[in-house]
């Protein structure tokens, strides 16, 4: 069985070329697509529905930056212990405690403009935690040591999915 960047031909990297990642993801489902099989036979029809499926778990998974750095480590044999290992550095935790006592003013307030400044404020933090993973996974080979940078990652974009629902003042 193939890894999911081999599925759609692309080698195994953080800093993924999203262009190509959905040109890949096109032109397998082009290929594997139910449709294109509904007068086949069961077999064929049943065949073709799990590589559909396969290629969309797969186009989700390489999608996004947290799952596509797990699934990274994970081909090399690292756990990023997301369930196990909750350990962070202090001064991210004391800025998670921060960032979330701001979100509840901010929604307590109806401040619109708190939480646009919280939206940019986690891009940016995402983004430099996206380079130090591409550096860290695509460049050093430093596997075991990029663990820590996805769970904060993750941290990042949960409070950012808060931050989205937030707006909603109702």
């Amino acid at each position: 069985m193939t890894n999911h960047f081999e599925l759609f031909g692309l080698a195994p990297s953080f800093a993924l070329d999203a262009g190509a990642l959905e040109r890949a993801f096109r032109q397998l489902q082009s290929q594997v697509h139910p449709d294109r099989f509904a007068r086949a036979g069961d077999a064929e029809r049943r065949a073709s529905m799990q590589w559909s499926t396969r290629a969309n778990e797969a186009y989700r998974l390489l999608k996004d930056p947290v799952q596509r750095a797990r699934y990274l480590l994970e081909l090399h044999g690292v756990d990023t212990g997301f369930e196990t290992d909750t350990a962070m550095p202090g001064d991210f935790l004391a800025r998670q405690i921060e960032l979330r006592e701001a979100l509840e003013e901010a929604k307590e307030k109806r401040d619109a403009a708190a939480l646009d400044a919280m939206k940019r404020d986690l891009a940016a933090s995402s983004r430099a935690l996206e380079a130090e993973l591409a550096s860290r996974i695509d460049g050093a080979q430093d596997y075991a040591g990029a663990a820590g940078a996805v769970r904060r990652l993750q941290f990042l974009k949960r409070l950012a999915e808060e931050v989205e629902a937030a707006y909603d003042f109702e």
